[in-house]
């Protein structure tokens, strides 16, 4: 995995073998940055990375300026994993909370520009995930909830829905608290 642009662009972050994860594609990870590149200055924003695992979207937020990441994750070789590699990247900006993802968002006060969620692919969070987020108004004004799933969800019919993008495998649902 590498961090696509901004102060350690290029750079490579090799993740212990022991996480049960699945990072995000540098190729739809870049694709993602490029689309929201069109709507925000990273450094201005507030972000969220939900189920963060390696912290792959949180590196990439932090690098590109972001003003605060806020990176959840409910496993503890994930959260330690993601500590020690914003302090060896010198992150000053990124807040890592372990928590259940929809504990968490129930009682978050936080609004953000973008939340990026990423929950595994068999989790049944998928149907509860955007209600969670909009009833709980945690988008500002212009802010975007991008999710990460396979091809057996569909957002289209959400009121909120923006906009479905595809790259190989991976699909992000973007949805938009106004547009």
């Amino acid at each position: 995995m590498r961090i696509i642009s901004g102060n350690h662009k290029g750079r490579r972050i090799v993740t212990p073998q022991n996480l049960a994860v699945r990072p995000t594609t540098d190729l739809a990870k870049e694709s993602i940055f490029n689309i929201l590149n069109n709507f925000f200055h990273f450094d201005t924003i507030h972000a969220m990375d939900l189920f963060a695992g390696t912290g792959n979207i949180t590196y990439e937020f932090a690098a590109r300026g972001a003003l605060s990441v806020i990176s959840v994750d409910n496993n503890q070789q994930c959260i330690n994993f993601i500590k020690k590699t914003i302090e060896k990247l010198n992150f000053d900006n990124v807040h890592v909370i372990k928590a259940d993802a929809l504990t968490f968002l129930k009682s978050c006060k936080q609004k953000f520009n973008i939340i990026f969620a990423d929950p595994p692919y068999d989790s049944d969070f998928f149907p509860i995930l955007p209600e969670l987020i909009f009833n709980n108004n945690l988008l500002l004004e212009d802010g975007f909830l991008i999710i990460e799933h396979s091809s057996f969800i569909s957002y289209k019919e959400h009121p909120k829905f923006y906009q479905l993008r595809k790259y190989g495998k991976v699909h992000f649902s973007i949805f938009a608290e106004n547009l």
